[in-house]
Order: C-alpha cells, then sequence, then structure tokens
C-alpha cells in the first residue's frame, strides 16, 4: 500500500458539520459589510516578500521568524505566503489605482499562513477577516470601523467582549518616546528577559506587550506614549473618544497596546476575551497612514482592523452562540430503484421553487427498505419525508408526511397528506414553511 498522506501540522481540513459554521459566519460577515457600504477585495495568497519586510518591518516577529518564504525556481523571485493582508490591500490599492476619485471601504476574508506553534484557534493556516478604510483621514472613520466590530458581537450573540484602545501618535512622537523608552528599559537591563534584550534597540515598544509576568512592574512604570502625544494627535484621540461616547460604546484606554506591526500610527485598538486563554484577542487594528509611503506609493490615510475566524467560532462555540446544523426542507423516500427516473424531474421542479429537498440514493444493495429510509430522512433533519411509492406515483400522486413531532415510521401514518406531482408550484410553500 502506499504510504497514507496526511495535512501539514497546523495547517487542517474542515469539514461538516462545521463547514457549515464558517459559511453561515461568512455570510453574516458578508450582510454586515454591505450595510455600512464596504465592498469585498480579494488579492493573491502569495506575495512578493519585500511587500511583507517593508511593510510590518525587518525586526517584527512575522518577518523575523514566522513567514513561509521561499524562491520561485523558475524564474528566482522571492515570495511569500501572505502573513497577513493589510499590506496587500494596499499594494492592490496602489497597484490599481483605487484612489483615484476617492476613499473606498474595503473587506477581504481568507487564508493566511504563519510558522509558529499550533495551538487553541491559532493555526500555520488560519483565516481572516479584515476591514480597511482606504483615503479617510478623520477619527470618524475609525470609530466607524470600531462600532461595526460592536455591531458584529451584537449580530452573532457573543458577550464578553471588552474593547481597549490607545494612540501611537506621530513618527516624531513615537521617536521622542523611544528614545526616552530605551534610556529609562537601559537603566534596567537586569530586568529584561531575553527576548526584551533582543528586541531593546530593534524594536523597544514591544517590548510594553510582553507576556512575561517578571517584566508586568518594570513595564508598568515605563515612561508612556501617551505624555509624548502632540496637539494634533491628541486632538485625534480626543475626538475618537467623544464619538465612541455619543455610540455608548464602551471601552478602556491601555496606555500599553501596541500593535505588532511597523506601519501603525495614532489610533490603535483591540477587542479582547478572558474566554480564551492566552489567545484573548479576538479582533484588533488601527490607523496606518504611512504604509502607503513605505511600499513605495504616494501618501494616504488609511484605517482598518482584521480578526482571526477561527477565534471567533471557538467563541462563539464557548458561549453555545453555534447555529444548529442546516438541514433539507424534505427528504426524498424512494422504495423502488426504478421510480428514479420519474422522481428526479419532480425534485429539480422543486429545487427550481426553493425547496432544499435530499433524495435518497442506492447503495451497494439496493434503495435499502422503507424502514432504513425513513430513518435517514429523520437523521437527515428534515421537516417533511416526500414518499415516491408504485401506488401514489400511479395516482399522480406523492406521500408528505411530517418528521418532526408525534409520528411512526410507517408510510401509512394519519398525519400524512397526498400532493399532485403536476402542480408542484402550489404546493412548494408548503415544504419550505412559507
Amino acid at each position: 500500500m502506499a504510504e497514507k498522506l496526511s495535512a501539514v501540522k497546523g495547517m487542517n481540513d474542515i469539514a461538516p458539520p462545521a463547514s457549515s459554521h464558517w459559511e453561515w459566519l461568512e455570510e453574516t460577515l458578508r450582510t454586515l459589510m454591505r450595510r455600512y457600504g464596504y465592498r469585498n477585495l480579494r488579492t493573491p495568497i502569495v506575495e512578493p516578500t519585500a511587500l511583507f519586510v517593508r511593510g510590518l518591518g525587518e525586526v517584527t516577529d512575522i518577518v523575523e521568524k514566522e513567514m513561509y518564504s521561499f524562491e520561485d525556481r523558475l524564474n528566482g523571485e522571492q515570495l511569500t505566503l501572505r502573513p497577513e493582508n493589510t499590506a496587500g490591500v494596499v499594494r492592490a490599492a496602489l497597484e490599481h489605482s483605487l484612489l483615484y476619485d476617492g476613499g473606498k471601504r474595503l473587506y477581504y476574508m481568507g487564508p493566511m499562513f504563519r510558522h509558529e506553534r499550533p495551538q487553541r484557534g491559532r493555526y500555520r493556516q488560519f483565516h481572516q477577516f479584515g476591514a480597511e478604510a482606504l483615503g479617510f483621514a478623520g477619527p470618524d472613520v475609525d470609530a466607524e470601523l470600531i462600532v461595526l466590530a460592536c455591531d458584529l458581537w451584537t449580530e452573532l450573540g457573543l458577550t464578553g467582549i471588552e474593547l481597549e484602545i490607545n494612540s501611537l501618535g506621530q513618527p516624531p512622537e513615537r521617536l521622542a518616546h523611544r528614545k526616552a523608552l530605551i534610556a529609562y528599559l537601559e537603566a534596567h537591563a537586569e530586568q529584561l528577559d531575553e527576548e526584551a534584550k533582543r528586541r531593546l534597540h530593534s524594536n523597544p515598544l514591544r517590548i510594553l506587550d510582553t507576556k512575561n509576568p517578571a517584566m508586568q512592574d518594570l513595564v508598568n512604570a515605563a515612561p508612556r506614549l501617551m505624555d509624548h502625544l502632540g496637539e494634533e494627535s491628541l486632538d485625534h484621540f480626543n475626538r475618537l473618544r467623544s464619538l465612541l461616547d455619543a455610540h455608548g460604546v464602551i471601552y478602556r484606554i491601555n496606555p500599553r497596546l501596541v500593535r505588532g506591526m511597523d506601519y501603525y500610527n495614532l489610533s490603535v485598538f483591540e477587542f479582547v476575551t478572558t474566554q480564551l486563554g492566552s489567545q484573548g484577542t479576538v479582533c484588533a487594528g488601527g490607523r496606518y497612514d504611512g504604509l502607503f509611503e513605505q511600499i513605495g506609493g504616494k501618501a494616504a490615510p488609511a484605517v482598518g482592523w482584521a480578526m482571526g475566524m477561527e477565534r471567533i467560532l471557538e467563541l462563539l462555540k464557548e458561549q453555545g452562540r453555534l447555529p444548529e446544523q442546516p438541514a433539507p426542507d424534505a427528504y426524498a423516500v424512494v422504495p423502488d430503484a426504478a421510480r428514479v427516473p420519474q422522481v428526479m424531474p419532480v425534485l429539480r421542479a422543486l429545487r427550481h421553487q426553493g425547496v432544499n429537498v435530499q433524495m435518497h440514493a442506492a447503495g451497494a444493495d439496493g434503495m435499502g427498505s422503507m424502514k432504513s429510509q425513513f430513518k435517514k430522512a429523520d437523521a437527515s433533519g428534515a421537516r417533511f419525508a416526500l414518499i415516491f411509492g408504485e401506488q401514489e406515483m400511479q395516482q399522480g400522486m406523492v406521500a408528505l408526511k411530517p418528521l418532526r413531532g408525534p409520528r411512526t415510521d410507517a408510510p401509512g401514518d394519519a398525519a400524512q397528506s397526498m400532493l399532485p406531482l403536476d402542480t408542484v408550484a402550489d404546493w412548494a410553500d408548503r415544504l419550505r414553511g412559507a
């Protein structure tokens, strides 16, 4: 026998019934995006490696340790499986001049790739949904995106998600803070762990986001970026707060909140929960006004967020909010295989009328007994069984049997009714529950 092959570690199949939950979440997201005027953008899974090195920063964890990068052996190009999609969205906006006639509200969903240890809600191939507003400079769009996410939690029925916000200011303000932060950390070098020492001069802001309990007192006493913000940055942040207050959005200012990519400025935010263990962030984002220039384009303001779909589904499961599995409206019981050529056109006519109907299919031993077919009809979750018995079909009829509620497995149950085969459109509504 050939060697059995399995999926790559951390890159998982999504099969029924779980896939129906994904479809439901995806459609919920698409519907909400339409309400807010966001339109879908689809970018390639593979991008030039330089896009992420330039956009995310050479000393970020993603670029240093997590990217799946390779050389295209056909032409020598350096390519990378996308670890995130904001840089790809901006690259597409520049390449296709999407902002030539004004700002754009866009969304995406799809797989991303990072080489890290697989854990709950975090995989090497994971799926993100993101919303990006390009070409809008004011805090009103920052607030819009935050409120949009709040509306999503309501739509999904999720609770216990808290919002944290902060401002990273502008590059000159961050530079002044960086100098003060490095000086402070150097004065307490003996308290730094190895990761912090490595980042001290390359990306000191990320040290503030450490999860090491032994360093919490140290980072809590570190110089605050908020104290280095100028008048314009503070005004942007305060107007964002006023807009959130006007919407009744509850938030907490977290002066230690930073983002892992170099392209962020001004507003940053995270939606967090305590119900997923250490992987508590379910949605995060902020403003990235400098990214267009970083990847070779004309400066343009931008803001967005992304969420891990696996984590959202984990949280839905944790809170018992996943929907029931979809079921057909009707299940066609066909006692005699010889009747299948007559049955299939009827079922097709029902489907044209919007009825979800599943037909019993023959196995190795034929169609099986009526009893076995009724068991499968019941297991399908269908509300009705359509019984295409010989006697019924000779009369040009089909028997309709409710499957939900008190019943027996006998096709002659008194709850049955007869429907004419030549007037499908007249009784299709009954099967749909219309």
